[in-house]
This record gives C-alpha cells, structure tokens and sequence, in this order.
C-alpha cells in the first residue's frame, strides 16, 4: 500500500474507529484521463461502516470523510468513491 493510502487509512482509522474498511487504489484504470496524477494515487475507491455515521443522512456521512481527508483531496486525490454505512448494532 502507497504512502497516501496509508495516510487515508491511519485517518479513517483514528476519526472513524470503522468496524471493516477497505481501500483499494483504482489510479491504473484512470491512466491518460484528466486528474490523473502522474505520482499515481489519485483515484480510490473506499468502504467502510461506522458508528459515527448512525442518525446521518448519506450526504452528512461523505462530508465528514471529505473533512477528514480535505488535505489529501486539496493536494494528490483526485476522485474518492466511498461506500459508507452506519455500523449496525
């Protein structure tokens, strides 16, 4: 896993405390499209259930990832599709 993978994940990890989560580095398939970034990592795809997303509108829930990775989203991400659900009980 790249550097900024690791990054998202240590974030993800300590905001979120998620129950699973799982990050996969979809850069390769965006090879020649506008956004890519030549370093690579620049596209990812993320799930992941938590608890601080019980009573949250899906809207509420992309917006408290984006919070947490505004750095990583301002610099080498491009595109992030996140699949999140609150953790059920």
């Amino acid at each position: 896993m790249g550097e900024v993978a690791e990054t998202i994940r240590r974030k993800l990890e300590d905001t979120f405390s998620p129950a699973s989560l799982e990050i996969v580095d979809e850069s390769h398939l965006h090879a020649g499209h506008a956004g890519r970034d030549p370093r690579g990592e620049s596209h990812f795809a993320v799930a992941f259930e938590s608890a601080a997303f019980v009573g949250k509108s899906r809207i509420e829930q992309q917006r408290m990832v984006y919070a947490v990775l505004a750095e990583e989203l301002s610099d080498r991400v491009h595109a992030l599709r996140l699949t999140l659900a609150p953790l059920r009980a």
